[in-house]
């Protein structure tokens, strides 16, 4: 008889187990569900399709489109001179662009821009990239001269509208 109870006992503890096991799967359920109805709430009021395919307004949509971004393959690795020595810099780069058909344009023209940005990119000095405002000067220069790149390069639209950092190193 002494048996009988400790596999009662083992029973319930298998049993708070597997109460345990499907509370857990009925709140991941749950939250999935959570998840899938607000992304369909906040993208289903996306519908911007108007019917015109003029350039002009495919332009517009491309300028006003979904945030993109589109990463250099390499990261940007130079020479820089300084005061006292040359140090090397390494600058991890994605451009920021609006709708497919500039993200398009821009994967089309990566060695292009790769050129333009490492073009723009050795022409710093060690001093400026050490500070904040150097390295917002050098995304500004960088980004007016894709842009300019790019207008040359396709239709005149300027295509990118940031040149973001993701890793910057100076040794």
């Amino acid at each position: 008889m002494a048996a009988e109870p400790e596999e009662v006992t083992a029973e319930t503890g298998d049993g708070s187990k597997k109460k345990l096991f499907i509370m857990i799967g009925a709140g991941v359920i749950a939250l999935i569900a959570v998840v899938v109805v607000l992304f369909f709430v906040l993208t289903g009021g996306d519908d911007s399709g108007s019917g015109s395919s003029s350039a002009s307004s495919a332009q517009a949509e491309d300028n006003t489109g979904e945030a993109m971004y589109v990463a250099m393959p390499r990261d940007m690795i130079f020479n820089v001179p300084g005061a006292r020595r040359d140090r090397m810099a390494q600058i991890g780069v994605q451009l920021l662009v609006r709708g497919p058909r500039n993200e398009m344009l821009a994967q089309e023209n990566i060695p292009l821009l790769e050129a333009t940005l490492l073009d723009v990119f050795s022409r710093a000095t060690a001093e400026r990239l050490n500070t904040p405002e150097g390295k917002r000067e050098i995304r500004l220069q960088a980004l007016d001269a894709v842009r300019q790149v790019m207008r040359e390069a396709t239709d005149g639209s300027p295509v990118v509208e940031e040149v973001l950092f993701t890793g910057f190193v100076l040794q």
